[in-house]
């Protein structure tokens, strides 16, 4: 028999944005009295397991919710002092002078971030906060995903939950359900009332921590170039954290033409370039793991932030800047702008989507969407003219290893100078002189995979094969763990898949998700005279990018259950 428990407010997903909207309702209730029942929902087993980010952040969002952080004891593993935008080439790394390359990259004062720390601390936060707000009763559920979307009469009114494997449906209602996860659920809101034109689409972030001989605290780096010399958009990035320790990752876009691109390997190789070796031999690899990121910005954000019953928060609105790489400080500004509207709506006991409105009102006076309308046309760039990334950038790279960047950067406008300089312009123009073309319009990723497309091959002559980890290997280091019964990706059609696996044998390739996957997941299997799809879902890291891959669009990844999954922790 199913239950249903019900709470004021509703958070779906332990992220930076519900935790910072909890805290600062229990600042504005403290002030008003408002007695107020809150449940946070996080699929993870604890608030911050599920969580992997780059974690390079501007402090002010985080200054406005907790003015004293620093004395607070905010988990900081440094503060940027060395910002570097580098080009690599197979065998060496240009770092540009600073007058030279985009200040959106100059990180210098950033804090240095793991992230599933601070999510970590921020849950403690709102827990010691709780204890001085007797007004407002706070339930944490940690192993709970939310699994379906309840839609009454037009308006979200709850989501459902499973406890057990096989039980019967449990639901949690909310009158105000604020949705703060990457995708998951979320998506479902996003499809039933219509509110997206453009497609979103995604990177997937690939991330190694490394525990080292030297110290690179407060050294930042973003590389452009090897190992993506093939027109993938994507680059790499290194942070330097306290106690000797790296963050090595990728940002790999999947609208790559390349249905074998492999994130997890193209992280491998990355490492193998003879300067990230420099700070990792004799070194020691600590954690693994991957997670999408919604990279379309402006013209892919929904039409509309609150529909009856909900708001969306974070990445479930999608307000990553992928200009700046910059996330985290905007999801936290999601919850603090959505907290006081959802606080104005419980005083004046009015629910209704027109009384939630003010949340988008306010977000776009805000530099979140100002930001974002901004850089509309960033990402639209790269994908317009191939040329910027599969011939200009693999020249640079190559005079970068000649050892002559900017003569290589001269002879990536050859044969055909004037087309080079009109290349430039525009991109510029686009980027960031303001350019106007209007609306744009992204298809979805799986669209640009170009079956036949073969990469050349680049590697460094020499590398310590210690250093690099199969991808079989590197889930050790994501520490899954499943409870029985976690079918957690869905397969809709067995058929349609192997059709695809024929497609792709026929070409000496496997299928985008068996190649594509990040932890060793999906295979194919021979039984009997047929090849079929098979899943190892005890390895999932739940990064969801083989759904994004599909070029079938025939799965579908389900949050876990029971708090399954990888332990990211300290990632």
């Amino acid at each position: 028999m199913s239950t249903r428990i019900e709470y004021d407010l509703l958070l779906v997903g332990g992220s930076p944005s519900n935790l910072t909207l909890a805290y600062r309702l229990l600042e504005l209730a403290k002030e008003s009295g408002k007695e107020l029942s809150v449940a946070i929902l996080e699929k993870g087993k604890d608030f911050g397991s599920h969580i992997v980010s780059g974690a390079v952040s501007h402090p002010h969002v985080i200054e406005k919710v907790w003015p004293n952080y620093k004395d607070m004891g905010f988990p900081i593993e440094a503060v940027c002092n060395d910002s570097n935008f580098s080009v690599l080439g197979v065998e060496e790394k240009w770092d540009l002078p600073h007058k030279l390359y985009p200040k959106t990259f100059d990180k210098t004062g950033y804090l240095v971030l793991t992230l599933s720390h601070v999510v970590a601390w921020m849950g403690r936060q709102l827990q010691e906060k709780n204890k001085d707000v007797p007004n407002v009763v706070i339930d944490l559920f940690t192993g709970f995903s939310a699994h379906n979307v309840v839609v009454e009469e037009g308006r979200v009114v709850g989501v459902s939950v499973v406890e057990k494997p096989q039980s019967d449906e449990d639901y949690v209602y909310g009158k105000i359900i604020c949705f703060g996860d990457k995708g998951f659920i979320s998506r479902d809101v996003i499809e039933q009332f219509k509110l997206r034109d453009c497609p979103q689409i995604w990177s997937v972030g690939v991330k190694e921590v490394w525990q080292c001989n030297e110290d690179y605290a407060g050294k930042v780096w973003h590389t452009l170039g090897y190992p993506l010399l093939e027109g993938t958009f994507g680059g790499g990035f290194v942070y330097g954290m306290k106690d000797k320790k790296l963050t090595i990752g990728m940002v790999i876009s999947l609208d790559s033409k390349d249905p074998n691109l492999n994130p997890q390997e193209k992280l491998q190789e990355y490492k193998k370039h003879p300067w990230i070796q420099s700070m990792i031999s004799g070194g020691k690899l600590l954690k693994y793991g991957a997670a999408l990121l919604p990279e379309g910005g402006y013209y892919s954000l929904p039409k509309k932030f609150v529909v009856p019953g909900a708001m969306l928060l974070g990445d479930a609105l999608g307000v990553l800047n992928v200009k700046t790489l910059s996330g985290i400080d905007r999801a936290m500004e999601c919850g603090r702008v959505a907290a006081e509207v959802v606080h104005e709506a419980f005083v004046k006991g009015d629910f209704s989507e027109a009384a939630l409105a003010p949340y988008e009102e306010r977000l776009r006076d805000s530099f979140v969407i100002e930001d974002s309308y901004k850089d509309r046309y960033f990402r639209w760039t790269f994908m317009e003219n191939p040329r910027l990334l599969g011939k200009y950038l693999p020249a640079v790279a190559k005079g970068v290893d000649a050892k002559h960047p900017l003569l290589g950067a001269i002879k990536a406008g050859f044969p055909n100078p004037f087309q080079a300089a009109a290349d430039g312009l525009r991109a510029l123009g686009l980027m960031e002189m303001g350019k106007d073309i209007g609306p744009i319009k992204y298809e979805a990723d799986y669209k640009h995979i170009v079956p036949e497309f073969t990469p050349l091959n680049f590697e460094p002559t020499q590398y310590e094969k210690s250093t690099i980890y199969s991808r079989a290997d590197a889930v050790f280091f994501a520490a899954t763990k499943y409870h029985e019964g976690n079918n957690h990706i869905d397969e809709f059609n067995a058929a349609v898949c192997m059709k695809c696996i024929h497609t792709y044998d026929s070409l000496g390739k496997t299928t985008p998700c068996v190649a594509d996957c990040t932890a060793e997941v999906h295979r194919v299997d021979i039984i009997g005279d047929l090849r079929k799809h098979g899943m190892s879902l005890e390895n999932c890291i739940q990064c969801r990018t083989c759904e994004i891959v599909c070029p079938e669009v025939n799965l579908r990844v389900r949050p876990t259950e029971q708090g399954s999954g990888p332990d990211f922790m300290g990632l």
